[in-house]
């Protein structure tokens, strides 16, 4: 479902009054929307053919640090330009900020070409591989995240110490408690719709304060641009209305992770589920058991774009919902790979590895490439995992740091070929930085265990 609006509507908004800004957002490599907020009337006189940004907002890190070592952009070079192109099929009202709207922007360099390491030219490099075989990618995400009570200026004045929870209770399904958060939910809910994403609903998640949104599966660019606009959409009405929220993988060891499960499948033009089969197991054809079969068997490879931070991996344990081994099974909530809606249109493969941490175009285009080359490589699937995979040893670990996936990363023959050399080298690079910053910092922990004992 792309945007509502197009150059014409907007204009007339403009001309009634009812619009006065247009924010114009390229893709970080953290997921976050990067850019400027426009005069709608000048980008409506010709402001929405391009505008200019830093190249170096695809060399930051999560605190805007200018991190060095980058081949794309370094004070050698100078930090130049880059172009952002708006993608006017994106554009679209922002109903939770007055007389906004929003429009998402393609990277390109000077000769007007994509930077290949901005992720939606990522992603868009394997959508476009995927065409070339005969199949449209189809793709959902579902996005977890805790709520609240304390605004983000009291949470930084306390030094973030006294999270409050929305919930002081497990409110998984729980419609009494999510009664009392409807006052965010509700405009969540509403607001983003008004922005032209089709939320199906709303609902608590398995801890306290802990809440999920779900919305329609679309073609894989789709998805990962609405995926960016929810987020950042919940930010700001949570903020608008004196709340906070945090999409960390995990924020408390004590409390469970917050996932990002991606549900995949291949479409043929005509429209039909080209995993669909009656009479395969599970109800999978054989081009779905190739498919998975490519993902399981790079799933250590791909982890780095799943699973990006050192936080990210603290999710990943044992009875918290959160997979620790990289198999297969067949609604299994133990397993990496989940196949649901088995025997019916609906037949998909699940990931359930991404937290809610998780860059989408990322992580989409490493578990698409990873399915292509089990199709292209036409695979056979491993056997299915069956009870519970906890406890079963001997089985495919998913990488237990960032760390040792960034290792497998930089090692990945399978993700040069489909991404480039300079790409990996690029988020490698990324994966380095983050490793270095945590092992530079003392954290609570090791002050409160250490300082008296040692």
């Amino acid at each position: 479902m792309p945007g509502n609006l197009t150059l014409d509507t907007l204009k007339e908004a403009v001309s009634r009054g009812e619009i006065d800004t247009v924010l114009v957002a390229g893709i970080d490599m953290q997921g976050r929307l990067m850019g400027k907020r426009f005069h709608a009337r000048f980008f409506c006189d010709g402001g929405w053919h391009e505008t200019h940004c830093c190249n170096y907002l695809l060399t930051v890190d999560m605190e805007m640090t200018t991190v060095q070592g980058y081949k794309s952009s370094s004070w050698q070079t100078g930090y130049g330009d880059y172009v952002l192109k708006p993608d006017m099929a994106t554009l679209r009202l922002i109903p939770w900020l007055p007389g906004t709207a929003l429009v998402l922007g393609d990277t390109l360099d000077h000769h007007g070409h994509e930077v290949p390491h901005s992720p939606r030219a990522i992603l868009k490099r394997q959508v476009a591989r995927a065409r070339a075989m005969g199949f449209e990618p189809m793709l959902a995400t579902e996005l977890e995240f805790y709520l609240f009570e304390n605004s983000y200026a009291d949470l930084r004045d306390s030094g973030f110490r006294d999270l409050k929870p929305v919930s002081a209770y497990n409110e998984d399904y729980h419609i009494f408690q999510t009664t009392k958060e409807e006052d965010v939910m509700r405009a969540v809910r509403n607001g983003l719709y008004g922005a032209g994403i089709p939320i199906e609903n709303s609902k608590g998640e398995a801890e306290a304060g802990q809440e999920e949104v779900n919305y329609r599966y679309s073609d894989a660019l789709d998805t990962a641009d609405n995926h960016v606009i929810i987020k950042n959409g919940i930010k700001e009405i949570a903020f608008g209305k004196g709340k906070s929220v945090t999409f960390m993988a995990k924020y408390d060891h004590r409390r469970a992770g917050s996932s990002s499960h991606v549900h995949q499948s291949l479409w043929t033009p005509d429209g039909k589920a080209a995993f669909a089969d009656l009479d395969g197991p599970h109800g999978m054809s054989a081009l779905m058991q190739q498919y998975l079969a490519g993902q399981l068997a790079h799933a250590q490879e791909i982890t780095a774009f799943l699973a990006p931070y050192v936080n990210s991996y603290k999710r990943f344990c044992v009875g918290m919902f959160a997979p620790t081994k990289a198999v297969w099974s067949a609604d299994n909530r133990t397993a990496g790979f989940r196949v649901c809606g088995t025997g019916s249109k609906a037949v998909r493969v699940e990931c359930r590895i991404p937290g809610s941490d998780v860059n989408p175009y990322l992580a989409c285009a490493a578990l698409l490439a990873a399915g292509l080359a089990g199709v292209e490589g036409k695979m056979a699937l491993e056997p299915e995992m069956s009870g519970d995979m906890y406890n079963t040893a001997g089985i495919r670990e998913i990488p237990k740091t960032l760390r040792e996936a960034a290792t497998l990363l930089h090692g990945s023959a399978m993700l040069r070929a489909a991404f480039g050399d300079d790409v990996v080298d690029h988020y490698h690079h990324a994966a380095q930085w983050e490793i270095s910053e945590t092992d530079r910092v003392v954290t609570d922990f090791e002050v409160q265990r250490l300082l008296e004992r040692a």
